[in-house]
C-alpha cells in the first residue's frame, strides 16, 4: 500500500511513457517532513545520468516551516537510488533519439520510505496532445449523457 504524494500530470500530457522504474531518494535535513506534509512539486522536473549516478533536477521540496537552519535548498539536485543494471538501461535508453527521463510521481511506501517513479518518455507532438484532449472530451460527454438518462 502506498500513499501518493505528488503526481506529475503535466508529464503525462507532454510525454508517452515507455517504461517506468521505482527509485529511492537521498534526502537531507527536514526534507522528509516537508514531503510528508505534501510540500513537493514535480512540475518541470527531469532526471539525468551523471557519472554512473541518476539525479533528479528541478524537483521542488518546500522548506519545512519548523526546520530553521536544517532546511536545505528547495531545488538542489537529489540523487536517486537504483541498481547498476537499471542505471545502465536508463543510460542506454536516453542515448536513443527523443527519449528522456521524467519523474512521474512521488509516493510513500508502507514502511515510510519516499520513492520516485521514473519514466523513460518520448515527447508528444502537438497533434498527439490534441487527440488526447479530444478523447477525454468525448468520454466526458458520454458520461454526462449516460448520467442524464
Amino acid at each position: 500500500m502506498e500513499k501518493l504524494i505528488e503526481n506529475n500530470k503535466k508529464a503525462r500530457h507532454d510525454y508517452f511513457f515507455e517504461d517506468t522504474y521505482e527509485a529511492g531518494v537521498v534526502l537531507t535535513g527536514t526534507e522528509i517532513k516537508s514531503i510528508r506534509a505534501g510540500g513537493v512539486s514535480l512540475r518541470d522536473s527531469f532526471a539525468k545520468v551523471v557519472k554512473g549516478e541518476v539525479f533528479v533536477f528541478n524537483m521542488h521540496i518546500a522548506p519545512y516551516e519548523k526546520g530553521n537552519r536544517y532546511n536545505t535548498d528547495p531545488l538542489r539536485p537529489k540523487k536517486l537510488l537504483l541498481h547498476k543494471g537499471e542505471i545502465r538501461r536508463l543510460e542506454n535508453a536516453v542515448m536513443q533519439e527523443g527519449l528522456t527521463l521524467v519523474p512521474s510521481k512521488v509516493y510513500l511506501t508502507h514502511k515510510g520510505l519516499v520513492k520516485v517513479e521514473l519514466a523513460v518518455a518520448r515527447g508528444k507532438k502537438l497533434y498527439d496532445k490534441r487527440a488526447d484532449i479530444a478523447k477525454k472530451d468525448a468520454a466526458r460527454n458520454m458520461e454526462r449523457s449516460m448520467k442524464n438518462r
